[in-house]
């Protein structure tokens, strides 16, 4: 079952972007006794994001558009988060 940070990455994506596609895949046990393991499970996450509002955007302000739709997660309550964002034509 998902933890509650990635419950909530899953939520505020849905609602920032309403994605035909969306994996939000804790990778946290890889990195177990790594820097940036903070013990929680929930430390390191990859983002796989297929969404329309992408169409028009460089990978650069995808990567944007992701991390500030996720607010104070990347950064301040995640370690290490990768992003593949795409638009559905792709």
């Amino acid at each position: 079952m998902p933890g509650p940070v990635q419950q909530e990455m899953e939520r505020l994506l849905t609602e920032a972007f309403a994605p035909t596609r969306l994996e939000v895949i804790n990778d946290s046990a890889k990195h177990h006794g790594h820097a940036g393991d903070d013990g929680s499970g929930e430390s390191h996450f990859t983002v796989v994001i297929e969404a329309p509002a992408f169409a028009e955007m460089s990978r650069v302000e995808r990567q944007r558009a992701v991390n500030k739709a996720l607010v104070d997660i990347p950064g301040e309550r995640v370690h290490a988060l990768a992003i593949q964002a795409s638009a559905p034509t792709e």
